[in-house]
């Protein structure tokens, strides 16, 4: 039997995430529209302590030893294209550890395409012409070095970067609102143009979108520009309230 997905009719989104990630897949599904579906891949992470440098390059260790089971699986189901459901393997070397990422998960699905929070991010700050930039992410002083490798290699300036250092990978989905809300006061001056959140399992899309409104200025929580990039690069131009005035107005 041939035909089309009957639920996605439109596309159907292989999602490749950490076992510990329990806040991509639900707000991704936040953001679904009719006729594509999510379908999700778990990279096994047996250890997700974080709390140091090398905890965190441990935990980029496990992604990279379990992600080729994790895709070959997703495989199975025929995706149309692949969504990554993680930030920090997409900015670790910068602008060439993400092209590397990318060219990996090509060759194992035979070429598909691939949205990763990096390049999501970049798209949307050269469409918002933002030059200076405030980050916030859950990572240690390791992870936030190669998330400002990567934006200065791509040349906005980086301006404030708030690193939350949360213990566990696990422990990153119960970062506070107001924890979040402080970080993006922290990171904004005057002279910053946009602000953009890392780290997939913080939960940030719908305060992100309450921020632009506080701020007047783009706030990118990196599930809405990964999802966005993922729609638009398959045609599909729907428009989402309530994520961000990526996913409303572009």
């Amino acid at each position: 039997m041939s035909g089309v997905d009957r639920l996605g009719w439109r596309r159907k989104f292989g999602v490749i995430a950490p076992s510990t990630n329990t806040i991509v897949q639900p707000e991704f599904d936040m953001m679904r529209v009719p006729g594509v579906t999510s379908h999700y891949g778990r990279i096994f992470i047996p250890d997700g302590r974080i709390a140091t440098d090398e905890g965190m390059e441990n935990l980029l260790v496990q992604i990279r030893a379990n992600m080729d089971a994790c895709v070959e699986s997703l495989m199975t189901m025929q995706p149309d294209y692949m969504v990554m459901g993680m930030s920090a393997e997409t900015f670790w070397d910068g602008v060439e550890g993400n092209r590397q990422f990318v060219k990996q998960i090509q060759d194992l699905t035979g070429g598909l395409g691939v949205a990763t929070g990096a390049e999501a991010c970049e798209r949307a700050l050269k469409l918002y012409g933002a030059k200076k930039i405030g980050v916030i992410t859950p990572y240690t002083p390791i992870g936030d070095a190669n998330v400002r490798k990567f934006f200065t290699e791509l040349g906005f300036e980086v301006g404030k970067i708030k690193g939350l250092c949360v213990n566990s990978a696990v422990e990153i989905a119960q970062v506070s609102e107001q924890t979040l809300r402080e970080a993006i006061i922290e990171v904004n001056d005057d002279d910053v143009d946009a602000i953009v959140q890392c780290g997939t399992n913080l939960c940030m899309t719908e305060l992100a979108d309450e921020a632009e409104r506080w701020l007047g200025k783009p706030v990118i929580a990196i599930n809405a520009a990964t999802w966005w990039m993922a729609l638009r690069d398959n045609g599909i131009d729907d428009k989402l309230h309530g994520y961000g005035s990526l996913l409303r107005d572009h």
